[in-house]
């Protein structure tokens, strides 16, 4: 019991330190938040403003909307920014994006990793019934794995250097000294320009290729009602995907991933955007990756730790007939039929099991 305790407290301690790293994320306001307004000609404008007998038309005003929006935000007729010398918007922009944004992003982010850290410490990971038959059955081709990798790795790309953007001034500078994330910023913005296009290819390559297997089915509701058995070690039954992996694939890959990209091309391409417009791409970006990136930690820890053998099911495109079996009771049924399944080759058997623990035939 000595090297067991001594090991989880060891574990514990070293989760405790990347928690706190992470919880610096939470506090990412720029030191002169609370400069409003930021600067001196802004100050004279709102000082007019308020000694004005006629104020300025608001943004819900008639007068104002006729003819443009508010001459702080997109300029005196919406079409050009050309005669805007002082945006007011920007400053509102700065505040929200490096205050409560960043702060809650942060805060997010954190807590979902504290989640995941205290379900597997109390839960564990899912449980068979049964060893390893050591019979394989395909459950991913070549294509599947491939539009899944080049998406994952995509993404994992953008969180990254995302992260870096939002967060980079306050984590990693005091760390880097300034010439050294300058360069590490630089490249950064640079690999999330260009990555993000190659992540909209990927997704939109991802929906196509899984849309069919993700269709809401009757049974998916059983695995709701008893939470896919993820506390009691229940194996629910399931077709190809379980109702987990669906709403994954329907309010991550394809709600968020919408978000996601349709504001992420409004911030990359920005000709002919106004300022207004992409500060309000800029703050469901934000919004729509932190939410992307909580949900995404979930979906690999039920995809590696949680749920073992399933990596291996994206890694080589063949899982064992037991796992299946306790997994996905209905796909394996199916393919036992003889009907497709959701795979395209579902009798197809790996002609070499690897040889190991588990993989013995029963019997022997």
């Amino acid at each position: 019991m000595g090297p067991l305790i001594f090991a989880r407290a060891r574990s514990m301690l070293a989760f405790l330190v990347l928690l706190w790293a992470f919880a610096q994320l939470a506090h990412a306001g720029v030191p002169n938040k609370d400069a409003v307004p930021a600067y001196a000609e802004e100050q004279t404008m709102l000082q007019v403003e308020a000694d004005s007998r006629t104020p300025e038309p608001g943004l819900a005003a008639t007068a104002s909307g006729r003819v443009h929006v508010d001459r702080h935000f997109l300029g005196q007729y919406g079409a050009t920014e050309g005669n805007v010398i002082v945006q007011r918007g920007g400053n509102t922009w700065r505040e929200w994006r490096n205050g409560p944004i960043a702060t809650t992003a942060g805060m997010i982010l954190v807590l979902a990793l504290l989640a995941i850290f205290l379900f597997y410490s109390a839960v564990g990971p899912a449980r068979m019934d049964a060893p390893e038959s050591g019979r394989r059955i395909q459950r991913f081709n070549r294509w599947e794995r491939w539009v899944h990798w080049a998406t994952a790795i995509s993404f994992l790309l953008l969180a990254v250097t995302g992260l870096v953007i939002l967060f980079g001034k306050v984590v990693l500078l005091p760390l880097l000294g300034h010439d050294i994330f300058s360069g590490v910023a630089y490249v950064s913005k640079y690999l999330h320009n260009f990555g993000g296009p190659l992540f909209i290819v990927c997704s939109v390559l991802m929906f196509v290729t899984f849309l069919r297997r993700n269709l809401p089915r009757r049974v998916d509701w059983q695995w709701v009602r008893q939470g896919g058995g993820l506390v009691t070690h229940k194996h629910v039954p399931a077709g190809f995907f379980n109702a987990g992996e669906k709403a994954w694939f329907w309010f991550g890959v394809t709600l968020l991933g919408l978000v996601m990209s349709a504001s992420g091309l409004v911030l990359d391409f920005a000709v002919g955007q106004t300022r207004y417009v992409m500060q309000i791409a800029n703050y469901l970006h934000l919004a729509g990756a932190t939410f992307y990136i909580a949900a995404a930690m979930g979906h690999i820890y039920i995809g590696t730790l949680g749920t073992p053998g399933a990596y291996r099911a994206m890694r080589e495109g063949y899982v064992d007939e037991e796992w299946a079996r306790a997994h996905h009771s209905l796909w394996y049924e199916e393919v036992q039929a003889g009907g497709q399944g959701g795979a395209r080759a579902p009798q197809a058997r790996h002609p070499h099991p690897r040889p190991g623990p588990g993989n013995a035939p029963r019997g022997h």
